[in-house]
């Protein structure tokens, strides 16, 4: 007996929905699309190319420990006070969450990895900021991280490298982050007065109170391509002036127009050209 509600629970399935049924997907993370050309990258290309885009020259950030390993002759880094935690001394809503979170994120324990290490065979003291963890941001143990690094380049009278990115001062520290500004610049200040050499490499973002303290202290300043560098982020500075900022503003380009960095290095040439300095500067290669 034929029922009339035979097709109750069926619907006929519509044909766009069909045709979009059996469209091929690209698996998730074999592309990448970069901010700067838009095009999607195969995440191999990407990663054979120093995490930069092969189509129109974006630099991607990468770890900490990436930096090194650009860098670092193999096998010559070893790492200094990596046992460094941050304590949550002012309880401050939702940090020790946020902590867990980036370390987990990261693998790290904290946003600076510090240590002595070869760059063709000249040793250096050298460190280099985790984006991941918290965008870099210095609290107390980043401070203590690379004051240390200083005060043992110091004493073992050895270059040092730093490769910054940051968001500034950590703000759920308070005042503690903030006194690393004057606790670092210290520290650097000593290494100079001993006539030894700093050289940073400012790479994307290099912002707040890293920018006003340890970033921009040193001898000799290297930047990657397009990298923003400087203390308020242009929201804030064209809400406090309510002026347009001109195209570029706070860039690695229009700093090294304006003299506050000395070259722009793109990333395949880093290890090249500070091994150049250091030689200049009394290694030899």
């Amino acid at each position: 007996m034929f029922r009339h509600d035979s097709f109750k629970h069926k619907k006929l399935e519509p044909e766009q929905a069909r045709v979009k049924r059996n469209v091929p997907t690209v698996p998730e993370k074999l592309y990448t699309k970069c901010d700067g050309c838009r095009k999607m990258i195969l995440n191999s290309d990407l990663k054979g190319n120093l995490s930069v885009c092969p189509v129109c020259g974006k630099h991607f950030r990468i770890s900490a420990r990436d930096r090194i390993a650009l860098v670092a002759d193999r096998g010559s880094f070893t790492e200094w006070d990596a046992e460094l935690t941050t304590i949550d001394v002012l309880e401050f809503p939702g940090y020790k969450e946020k902590l867990e979170s980036s370390q987990l994120n990261s693998g790290e324990k904290e946003a600076a990895i510090t240590g002595q290490a070869r760059i063709y065979s000249m040793p250096c003291a050298i460190c280099a900021m985790e984006p991941s963890f918290m965008m870099g941001s210095m609290g107390a143990v980043v401070g203590e991280k690379v004051s240390r690094l200083f005060e043992r380049a110091t004493e073992a009278r050895l270059p040092v490298v730093i490769f910054t990115v940051s968001g500034g001062a950590r703000m759920h520290e308070g005042i503690i982050s903030l006194m690393q500004m004057a606790k670092t610049s210290g520290a650097v200040k000593r290494h100079s007065d001993a006539g030894l050499l700093y050289i940073a490499v400012l790479t994307d973002p290099t912002t707040g109170g890293v920018t006003a303290s340890f970033a921009m202290e040193a001898d000799i300043i290297l930047a990657e391509p397009d990298a923003l560098i400087g203390f308020a982020g242009p929201r804030v500075i064209e809400q406090t002036i309510r002026q347009k900022l001109s195209p570029g503003f706070q860039h690695a380009e229009f700093l090294l127009e304006k003299g506050f960095i000395d070259m722009i290095v793109p990333r395949g040439e880093l290890k090249k050209t500070i091994g150049q300095i250091l030689a200049l500067h009394g290694g030899s290669v």
